[in-house]
């Protein structure tokens, strides 16, 4: 059999631990098996590149961060466009065919599910693997990728907060997280921030100032507010995210970060710094968690593939690794409920998250 692997979408640790794992599993499993990596994800699909996976390429990379196989962004709505009267999707299935593959294992998230949905139709053996740092993928309770950038991002809060404390500052940390807010409010909470921000649950600039006033005329002295970069003003919900982006631009701000701090400092007089965490989330080593959940992710996925079940994504629930059909997940994600467990309790607790 030959099986090809490639990662899409935006990197997170746990890529190199899932491609090992897979590795691993085929070669002590399935004789004759040859394996290749196909290089910059659904790009190098596109253009019909591969190389073989030796072993001394994937033996040693179980905490490298990053991925050997590199990646890039397709855009999903482009799959399905014609580019001189080819599509996209046709080329892949094509060079998919070319390369001989017996399956094709994505390494991605949502829009990576997508795709991978596209090619199942089309007749590829497709079989997809959870990861995101975002956790938003529907049907998995965890995605690889995710417990790695709540620590990084945790860290970053915890040492924010010194500086804070030391100028009695407002500090707000804009965190990843553009449609789902689990990694900010996961992060916020292991961080013992005083306020969170989130896309699922629309905020109002009065009780964000209510808030930090507050705190001051209770003694204290700084104030942590988690945000991610997908947090919504009340007044901008009736709005397209096209439209919200606009009016951002207008005033020079990518995301509502900025537009808060400037406002917090305006109304209640106390000093307030932003701190856009970014890119530090994707990068570096991954934890012990995400190394662990990765080679289970990916040795099962192995299976799956090798009993010929395709057309599939791995997927956690509870502590089984289980699996769910591409097409009932792709195009789904997972949202944080505005009155689940985790918000009430952060919420008991004085947390605020401005509404």
């Amino acid at each position: 059999m030959k099986f090809g692997i490639l990662t899409s979408g935006g990197d997170c640790s746990g890529l190199n631990a899932v491609i090992r794992a897979i590795c691993f599993y085929i070669e002590r499993n399935v004789k004759n098996a040859e394996i290749v990596g196909i290089p910059d994800g659904y790009g190098g699909l596109i253009r019909g590149e591969s190389y073989p996976l030796r072993h001394e390429d994937y033996d040693d990379i179980l905490g490298l961060g990053g991925t050997i196989l590199r990646t890039s962004r397709q855009p999903f709505k482009q799959m399905t466009v014609s580019d001189g009267g080819t599509t996209r999707l046709q080329k892949m299935c094509e060079n998919y065919r070319k390369m001989g593959l017996d399956c094709l294992f994505t390494l991605g998230g949502a829009g990576t599910h997508k795709t991978a949905a596209l090619l199942c139709m089309e007749g590829c053996n497709v079989v997809g693997l959870p990861k995101t740092i975002d956790n938003d993928i529907y049907g998995t309770d965890v995605t690889f990728g995710f417990q790695t950038a709540v620590e990084v991002a945790t860290e970053a809060i915890d040492r924010i907060r010194t500086t804070a404390a030391s100028h009695s500052r407002t500090m707000l940390i804009e965190i990843m997280g553009n449609k789902a807010g689990w990694l900010t409010l996961h992060a916020g909470i292991a961080a013992g921030a005083d306020m969170i921000l989130i896309p699922e649950i629309p905020f109002s600039v009065d009780k964000v100032c209510e808030f930090v006033a507050e705190q001051r005329r209770q003694c204290k002295t700084h104030t942590i507010i988690a945000v991610a970069e997908g947090a919504v003003l009340a007044s901008e919900v009736k709005f397209k995210k096209s439209e919200r982006t606009f009016v951002r631009t207008e005033r020079g701000e990518s995301t509502v970060t900025a537009h808060l701090a400037e406002v917090l400092q305006e109304r209640t007089g106390f000093e307030t710094r932003t701190s856009v965490l970014g890119y530090l989330q994707r990068g570096g080593t991954p934890c012990a968690y995400d190394r662990l959940l990765s080679s289970r992710l990916g040795g099962y996925a192995a299976k799956l593939a090798c009993d010929g079940k395709f057309g599939v994504t791995a997927a956690v629930s509870g502590t089984r690794i289980t699996f769910n059909a591409l097409a009932d997940i792709a195009g789904k994600y997972k949202f944080v409920s505005p009155s689940c467990e985790t918000v009430r309790f952060a919420e008991s607790i004085g947390i605020g998250f401005g509404r």
